[in-house]
């Protein structure tokens, strides 16, 4: 029986069930549509909503203080379910989420899809003025990105790092710090755009589940850009972004050239 699922509670336990994977990331790179497909799964127990934020929030863990049972309330496992699991993007992105994750499960596993940095902070910032968040332009958006965080201090920024959040290598070194490699599954997002099933036999072998056929494609249509990304911007954020996609090239060996053209 595979650790992770010999680590959760049994589901006729009043005992809460522990989670035991987390999709922490990358925010706008399909995570809303892979938690759609891990709902799917007939062994998984989803989180009762998308983006928990449990682990990514400062006020829960003031003074040390650590009550999980809020938290479990968002899990009903029922049979033939045998692992639970939540999506939060923000995990990889927050810096105290890794080691508060590993506190609560340390043998838990996580789950990242990596998109395109440049692409990711264009939706980033669609997203945000679609909502009436952020009015300013994309170009006044990115250079005003450090001074907007350095109002933030000492909290972190999680509303506008367009930016920020696309330094990925770090972010996947501050997660191997408390977890193996042996326990993160990173992914392409252009993975699941052009072959989900092949991703999701990933995810179920990761998870030591069994195989499942007959899931759902998932069609999510975003809504549109207003206008495309100018050449202006996306040169500046091609020379921000260059030496950062290149690392995570040898980091994690993949072949990211299509993201620099």
């Amino acid at each position: 029986m595979p650790a992770l699922i010999a680590n959760t509670m049994s589901m006729t336990s009043r005992t809460p069930v522990k989670a035991g994977f987390f999709v922490v990331g990358a925010q706008k790179s399909g995570t809303t549509a892979l938690d759609d497909y891990l709902r799917q799964h007939p062994e998984i127990c989803m989180a009762s909503r998308k983006e928990v934020h449990f682990f990514d929030n400062d006020y829960l863990f003031a003074g040390g203080h650590r009550d999980y049972s809020a938290y479990h309330s968002f899990f009903n496992p029922q049979p033939p379910q045998r692992i639970c699991g939540e999506t939060t993007p923000s995990y990889m992105y927050w810096l105290t989420a890794p080691m508060r994750i590993w506190e609560y499960n340390p043998e838990a596993r996580l789950i990242l899809i990596l998109r395109n940095p440049i692409e990711r902070a264009y939706s980033h910032w669609n997203m945000k003025k679609q909502l009436g968040i952020d009015p300013r332009s994309f170009w006044q958006a990115l250079h005003s990105e450090q001074a907007q965080f350095r109002k933030s201090l000492p909290r972190q920024n999680k509303q506008f790092a367009y930016i920020d959040r696309g330094f990925y290598s770090e972010q996947v070194r501050r997660l191997r710090y408390y977890f193996p490699e042996s326990n993160m599954l990173i992914l392409k997002y252009e993975e699941l755009r052009e072959q989900p099933k092949a991703l999701l036999d990933k995810i179920w072998r990761f998870l030591g589940l069994s195989g499942l056929n007959g899931i759902e494609p998932i069609i999510r249509r975003a809504n549109p850009y207003d206008a495309p990304m100018t050449v202006r911007e996306r040169d500046h954020l091609m020379w921000i972004f260059e030496y950062e996609i290149r690392q995570l090239e040898r980091m994690l060996g993949w072949d990211c050239s299509d993201w620099l053209e």
